[in-house]
């Protein structure tokens, strides 16, 4: 325990904090899943477990029912509570929405540009989530009266690098694309993110910049690209992050499948395997099809949580 001396609760008795401006701390949730397009689709079939149902990556948002930006899109989110800390507001949040108490929570990062909230400096803390979105039902906030699932799409469309004699600046443009396909008519929302990566005396200064956005409430299209790029960091660099956007039990194939979703390219397979090795078991169940090889099924070890 730290004592205080007697002269440092005096100067703490005269301490004004109101005299210094203070923001309203939030947590946003970038929550990921990978999903079929409709639950009945994206149920294993034991009958035919090679026909793996086409699924694809998907992000949770909640359609605002007051202003600002009402009726527009947002991550899943809110303020923290008087003493709650911001990892608890998180994790409260995320049960709100989707009734889930053990999902993956990685701090993404912290926004607090000034003007990116019309009702004052509040600083988003921006977390990366991941489920497996088959098993909960999602449903609107407080704050929400919508909230749904919308597949990702996010392309490179161009890089530009400058350099000078001790600096270089990168800059990379991704058009990002989001779709809801519950109804007939989908709900499409497109932005346009700028990342601008730059090095001086070999320190990294990244920003992102909306150059154009459609149905997105706050900066959110930029958070959103942000934690993806991200997600796909780390599946690329580790790979253990995918499994929690697993079953209990899963295919070797099955494991590969998201992966290679989530990165947007086909891996080798025998490469993926020997990497992901050590953070499986093997099962003693199998699934069995007609006119197929029997197929092992996994589950992950504790080495993909704690590895040597």
């Amino acid at each position: 325990m730290y004592n205080m001396s007697q002269e440092e609760k005096e100067y703490l008795a005269q301490y004004d904090i109101a005299k210094y401006d203070r923001p309203s701390i939030a947590a946003d949730m970038a929550v990921f899943s990978v999903m079929g397009n409709r639950a009945e689709e994206t149920v294993r079939d034991t009958e035919n477990y090679r026909k793996l149902p086409e699924k694809k990556l998907k992000i949770l948002l909640i359609q605002r029912e007051s202003y600002p930006y009402k009726e527009r899109w947002a991550l899943p989110g809110g303020f923290c509570l008087k003493g709650e800390e911001v990892c608890e507001a998180a994790r409260r949040e995320l049960f709100e929405e989707t009734q889930v108490t053990d999902a993956y929570l990685q701090l993404a990062g912290v926004f607090g540009e000034e003007g990116r909230d019309p009702r004052g400096w509040i600083i988003s803390h921006t977390f990366l989530a991941l489920i497996d979105g088959e098993k909960y039902r999602v449903r609107g906030g407080s704050d929400a009266w919508d909230a749904r699932w919308f597949e990702v799409d996010l392309e490179k469309e161009k890089s530009v690098e400058e350099q000078e004699k001790d600096s270089v600046m990168k800059k990379t443009t991704y058009r990002l694309r989001l779709t809801n396909r519950d109804k007939e008519e989908p709900i499409v929302l497109n932005a346009v993110v700028r990342e601008e990566r730059s090095i001086h005396n070999f320190q990294v200064k990244t920003d992102y910049y909306i150059e154009d956005e459609q149905g997105f409430a706050f900066d959110h299209a930029k958070l959103i690209v942000y934690a993806l790029l991200k997600l796909r960091q780390q599946t690329e660099t580790d790979g253990r992050i995918v499994f929690d956007l697993m079953p209990e039990y899963f295919t070797l194939t099955e494991l590969q499948n998201v992966s290679e979703i989530i990165l947007g390219k086909e891996l080798l397979t025998a490469n993926f395997r020997r990497k992901m090795s050590d953070y499986v078991l093997e099962t003693n169940r199998m699934i069995t099809g007609a006119g197929h090889r029997p197929a092992k099924l996994f589950k992950r070890s504790l080495q993909s949580i704690f590895p040597e």
